[in-house]
């Protein structure tokens, strides 16, 4: 077990929904929002950055080869600010909202790109084919990419616009697989949408997608169907309420479950799991 440093300090955010529709930190230059993914009852929590925030985002000025890939179209929110980060060797520029839990980067997160940058030889992410769960801004699917693995980066309909935004920003030409954004509302359409037959997954990541909201058992639901024998699925999570240890407890029911990384200044455990079979 690893115990690491990661202080998260507070900045106001505001809450989303997504199971209806659908002191300075490690790796972070500037200072603004962060995001768990996939639910709309959230409390309202507060997290620093550390980095320098940036002029807001302007979508319809973005490069034309950008442009022509930008599929989802980004939510109008009244401000965005450009945080910056440093993981794999890369400056990592995200344009992020506290108007959205989906469009702000969350302490989970942020220890996650941390323990993938650590860990990169064991994990080896070349060409693998890896699935984020909540993906929000997509730090953690832009890490991945720079990481060489194929990334599939996944959340709400509203949350899809910025996502791809900054997928697009800082991986075009810069990696070897461009990462690509797709719908998931939990427990969902999940064979319709990813049927196991021909959707295999080398690794399911999720950062901060435990919170206070209501729709765990579907969460854990699509965790499940998206894992295969093989699959391993690193979770990191800030553990803010009771019920996330409860979530912990169902979670060990249905995967064999390794406690890995503890970042006690932030609260974020990160654990692996590999699903169960009888």
């Amino acid at each position: 077990m690893i115990h690491i440093n990661l202080q998260a300090s507070p900045a106001p955010a505001p809450a989303m929904d997504g199971c209806l529709s659908s002191e300075q930190q490690p790796g972070r230059l500037g200072e603004g929002p962060g995001s768990p993914g996939g639910c709309l009852e959230a409390e309202e929590e507060t997290v620093q950055k550390g980095g320098t925030s940036g002029p807001t985002g302007d979508f319809n000025n973005i490069e034309p080869s950008l442009h022509s890939l930008q599929k989802f179209v980004p939510t109008n929110y009244a401000s965005y600010t450009q945080e910056n980060y440093l993981f794999a060797g890369k400056k990592i520029v995200v344009q992020e909202s506290i108007e959205s839990y989906g469009a702000v980067v969350w302490p989970g997160a942020m220890a996650l790109c941390q323990y993938l940058e650590e860990h990169t030889e064991e994990l080896n992410f070349q060409d693998a084919k890896i699935l984020e769960i909540g993906a929000g801004p997509g730090l953690v699917s832009i890490v991945a990419s720079f990481l060489g693995a194929q990334v599939t980066a996944t959340d709400l309909p509203d949350v899809l616009g910025n996502l791809q935004h900054n997928l697009l920003k800082n991986t075009l030409t810069h990696t070897a697989h461009l990462p690509e954004v797709k719908e998931l509302v939990w427990g969902e359409g999940l064979e319709q949408n990813f049927p196991k037959s021909t959707f295999y997954y080398d690794y399911v990541l999720a950062s901060d997608v435990v919170y206070h909201h209501y729709c765990l058992d579907k969460l854990l639901s699509t965790m499940a169907h998206l894992c295969q024998p093989g699959t391993v699925l690193l979770w990191a999570n800030k553990f803010r309420f009771s019920t996330d240890y409860e979530f912990l407890d169902k979670f060990k029911q249905v995967f064999d479950t390794t406690f890995l990384a503890e970042f006690p200044e932030s609260s974020v455990k990160i654990f692996k799991g590999t699903l169960k079979w009888d």
